[in-house]
């Protein structure tokens, strides 16, 4: 099956447009790769827009299922799907051959071309510097927005007669979550002018085009292995095909070459027109810092880490939030909680709308969608929390756009969400006769399971939903009166809310809230004292139910017990089932993911909440200031130009999960403009 897309038409910008935007980049020596092992651990990523993307460890050498140069998003069936893994570079002179690429196999590691590595560079695309001999070769990588089509740009400066490049696709077609064996898959190929164009026995076609020349030796290469996936307990080999090569003898002096993988009709490429594209893709994004209007240069880099996320669905065409790359798709939870900072934030403001109307047009009861699990697949609503972030949502863009007729538009889906929280809902979703939310098991963020087991399940009244209710009720009231309806129902809700609050959540003991107020078997009320971060919510948003003393004293238990410089832990150390490692096989993973792991995402509350309850002194503005500014670290270190899902509870805070992730990125940037910068709407 072809994935059809269509390339928009290339623009050079005048000088008139928004001057380039200077960026320095990330950069790394050779101390950086000196081992595989040290070169594994830092890994790119480069979306399309679409949800695909082009991704791999910074000395080439693919240690996921996910990684690969050309990730499609795929409309029919939805996901995503490797189809080019790599490209295998080489240059032959006499009897020396240099091999460029890396791969581990059983027991091995070969070739080991990050020996050759002399610089790996992020400004904003990737770029490597191979200089092995009497050769240079430069190697960048970008895709085309709106399109699954990947191009790799060489400069490869030869200072001595004879030498021979040839550079080896390792080509795929498979789902990016699994592997795949030679036996299982197939491989027709048909040449086009400029490369070959590849079929295989699953129904994918794709091409490969190049302006060197195109020679076609189909082989397999075997036992490829994963190293990160052996690591997390999954399959973790695969085989790949190669079916044949790109030629080219050089010059001494510079030769310039491209090779482009692509869904789409590539046979009339030239050099030109993929040098163009890049020049395009650089405006771009040239022009979202522009737009956004900051200047500071952490928001800056946080700016530019943002817009991979953001994309269109390939079955809608409508703008919608991916969670966190390589493995997950687009969800209502994550995608609310990001938008003011992915979006609003960067002033994106047709795309906001886009997706808030969206996921209205999917409101089903008043439940938000949790979760589309591929891009294009039906949506699940096993979620409490992501109707009454919508709500929140629609109140920060209103405050950033006044856009009334916006508001107008999407206030029925903020009324039907209110009726059915009120008057009950599925999954056990609904309010008690005292005006407080309960939902069943397994409905909040912390939702993970082991095998069928959920992990912490919070069935019953979680601190935060109540929270998330009251300024639900609050911000509906407020965007209500502006429209001229009538909201008398939601303050009397809201009043009911805060008069039960602080009596059914407030732990005298611990000086702060019970995570859960839920029933055992025989009716009998039970509180769970655990200390999360879950409760900082009810300090953090617009609207709050407590006296300043007690959000204080909260802020003050998360700041002891919770805080770590990449975020807040999800449990206290000194509960037995606190874990301080998340890593290991699925079950074990899944078992410390809301333990003790540390989630970035949550320093977007704590660092309102924190400057809020110190009266917005200089002194909480400088200690904010410090803590965020501290990812500027862990951009590299991991994601390279992003933030992890996750990091360990214990020291040394290993970040794991998601190597970029959405709301890690989002708060961060929000939390940093808003709180530390004071921009304000």
């Amino acid at each position: 099956m072809r994935l059809f897309y269509t390339f928009s038409k290339v623009q050079i910008f005048k000088k008139s447009s928004p001057k380039q935007i200077y960026m320095s980049g990330i950069r790394f020596g050779a101390d950086s790769f000196s081992t595989y092992e040290e070169g594994i651990k830092k890994e790119w990523i480069v979306g399309n827009g679409l949800g695909g993307y082009a991704s791999s460890t910074i000395i080439g050498a693919g240690t996921r299922t996910y990684h690969g140069l050309l990730v499609a998003a795929s409309k029919n069936p939805p996901g995503r799907f490797v189809l080019l893994s790599s490209l295998d570079e080489e240059i032959s002179l006499n009897e020396e051959v240099y091999r460029l690429a890396s791969h581990k196999y059983p027991g091995n590691v070969f070739p080991k071309g990050f020996n050759y590595l002399s610089k790996f560079v992020l400004a904003p695309f990737p770029l490597w510097v191979y200089q092995p001999d009497a050769f240079t070769v430069k190697k960048k990588v970008f895709m085309i927005h709106d399109s699954n089509t990947t191009c790799i740009l060489y400069d490869v400066r030869s200072r001595r007669e004879g030498a021979l490049l040839r550079i080896f696709p390792l080509v795929n077609s498979r789902n990016f979550h699994h592997t795949v064996r030679s036996g299982e898959l197939s491989f027709s190929q048909k040449a086009i002018p400029t490369g070959v164009e590849l079929e295989s026995s699953n129904g994918f076609i794709f091409s490969l085009s190049s302006n060197l020349q195109y020679h076609s030796d189909p082989k397999w290469y075997y036992n490829f292995e994963y190293d990160a996936e052996k690591q997390r307990g999954l399959n973790f080999q695969e085989d790949n095909f190669n079916p044949g090569y790109f030629e080219s003898k050089l010059k001494i002096g510079t030769s310039h070459f491209f090779i482009v993988a692509s869904t789409e009709d590539i046979s009339s490429l030239t050099l030109e027109k993929v040098e163009e594209f890049y020049t395009r893709e650089v405006y771009r994004q040239n022009l979202l810092v522009f737009n956004s209007r900051l200047t500071e240069p952490f928001a800056l880099k946080l700016l530019r880490a943002a817009d991979p996320f953001i994309v269109k669905n390939p079955s809608t065409g409508e703008s919608t939030v991916i969670a966190g790359y390589h493995w997950f798709s687009d969800w209502g939870r994550d995608t609310m909680i990001s938008i003011p900072g992915l979006l609003l934030i960067p002033r994106r403001f047709e795309e906001a709308k886009s997706i808030l109307k969206n996921f209205s047009r999917h409101c089903k009861r008043g439940l938000i969608p949790n979760a589309f699990l591929a891009l294009g697949g039906e949506p699940i609503y096993n979620t409490v929390d992501a109707s009454l972030w919508f709500i929140h949502t629609v109140g920060r863009y209103f405050a950033y756009t006044k856009d009334f007729i916006f508001l107008s538009d999407i206030w029925d889906t903020v009324d039907d969400i209110i009726n059915n929280y009120r008057k009950g809902t599925d999954f056990g979703i609904g309010m008690d006769s005292d005006y407080l939310i309960r939902q069943g098991p397994q409905l909040t963020w912390m939702d993970a399971k082991v095998r069928d087991q959920a992990v912490t399940p919070r069935a019953g009244k979680a601190c935060e939903i109540n929270a998330l209710w009251y300024n639900a009720l609050k911000t509906a009231s407020n965007l209500g009166t502006l429209l001229g309806k009538n909201i008398s129902s939601y303050e009397t809700l809201a009043t009911g809310v805060a008069s039960n609050f602080e009596n059914t959540f407030w732990n005298p003991k611990t000086n702060c809230l019970f995570d859960l107020v839920s029933q055992d078997e025989a009716g009998n009320e039970v509180k769970d004292p655990a200390i999360r971060p879950n409760q900082i919510f009810a300090v953090a948003l617009p609207y709050t139910m407590l006296s300043p003393e007690k959000e204080k004293a909260i802020v003050d238990r998360a700041e002891k017990d919770l805080l770590t410089p990449f975020g807040l832990r999800t449990l206290s150390r000194d509960h037995p089932l606190y874990k301080g490692q998340c890593r290991g096989d699925p079950a074990n993973r899944d078992a410390a993911y809301h333990n003790g792991t540390v989630w970035p995402w949550l320093l977007g509350a704590y660092v309102g909440a924190y400057r809020k309850v110190h009266n917005y002194s200089k002194e909480s503005l400088e200690d904010m200031r410090a803590l965020l500014q501290g990812f500027d670290i862990h951009l590299e270190t991991a994601g390279i130009g992003t933030i992890s899902e996750i990091f360990d509870g214990d020291y040394p805070y290993t970040p794991g999960g998601c190597i970029a992730q959405a709301w890690s990125i989002a708060e961060i940037l929000r939390a940093y403009v808003e709180k530390v910068l004071g921009i304000k709407p």
